[in-house]
């Protein structure tokens, strides 16, 4: 379609293929996808050594981790397309798809159907072999983590809590909560019960910055022994839908642990609801031989709240 356009510099008539209409739509979108290569270009600005012994598939593998990792693709964000990437490393598409068929096995991309690949969240995996808290556990991977505290509160603790901290169900504990964050994404609610003596203290403490089992070793002085962990699955109400950014009824992974710090006192005692699509835990098992699994802490049947 052919618009006329009249140069008011010279007074001339002048043809010009200006687009309009759906023209002029789809030269907006080319233009917008041009552009958005031309920074995903950027973005994948690295040299891949053709000299090199590691494949070049490994070489772009280990580049675009590092992108994820250090959030320059950001959770649920969309890569750069496959065209992009042959373009920027001058390689195969065969190459390309390697790379990104390795990330996706690992669990740090997704594909969806006609629309691409995009980075996945983040997801907290911890290791049930070492007692340690939220923050020291993934500081190791490279994520950013801190804590929102919701509140406190003293209050009597009810039969469960108070037999798990091994004091009367009258006397009063500190109840601590928090909102647990990584990648300034929310992956857990902690719902903590310690002594109020030592509750009083905790929450002078930078909680949003320091893990609790840091505080209490490194500046309490408590030497802590080992941590008793029940984990069952339980569904989101309003309050951990809020706090998790998830829907109501969503599934979340809940945590029961005990901590025990030498010699033979409990110490602190928590609720862990942790987002169910963000969170793992890994042990390794033997089958010959392993510590009895029957904890004398717990009456049989368990105590109920």
């Amino acid at each position: 379609m052919l618009i006329q356009v009249i140069n008011s510099a010279s007074g001339a008539n002048d043809t010009a293929q200006v687009p309009s209409g759906r023209d002029a739509a789809t030269s907006t979108r080319r233009a917008r996808s041009l552009a958005s290569g031309n920074e995903s270009l950027k973005m994948l600005s690295a040299t891949l050594s053709h000299q090199s012994p590691i494949p070049l598939y490994s070489q772009i593998r280990e580049l675009l981790r590092g992108r994820i990792l250090d959030g320059t693709y950001r959770g649920d964000g969309q890569m750069p397309s496959e065209n992009v990437m042959v373009k920027a490393f001058g390689v195969s598409r065969i190459t390309v798809r390697q790379a990104l068929n390795d990330l996706q096995k690992e669990g740090l991309l997704f594909k969806i159907h006609g629309k691409g690949t995009f980075v996945s969240r983040p997801k907290a995996v911890q290791n049930l072999m070492r007692l340690e808290g939220f923050g020291e556990a993934m500081s190791a991977t490279g994520y950013e983590t801190h804590s929102r505290v919701l509140g406190h509160r003293v209050l009597r603790p009810g039969r469960h809590v108070a037999a798990r901290l091994a004091i009367d169900d009258k006397t009063e504990v500190m109840e601590i909560r928090r909102v647990r964050y990584l990648d300034r994404d929310p992956i857990s609610l902690d719902v903590t019960y310690v002594p109020l003596e030592l509750g009083q203290r905790l929450i002078k403490e930078d909680l949003p910055r320091r893990d609790v089992f840091l505080i209490l070793e490194k500046d309490y002085g408590y030497n802590l022994d080992r941590a008793e962990l029940r984990i069952d699955a339980t569904l989101a109400d309003h309050e951990l839908a809020e706090a998790l950014a998830v829907a109501e009824g969503s599934p979340v992974l809940r945590i029961e642990r005990l901590t025990i710090a030498v010699p033979e006192q409990p110490i602190d005692f928590e609720y862990l609801y942790y987002r169910g699509d963000a969170f793992q835990y890994f042990m390794m098992v033997g089958r010959r031989s392993g510590p009895d699994v029957r904890s004398p802490s717990y009456p049989p049947g368990g105590i109920k709240k």
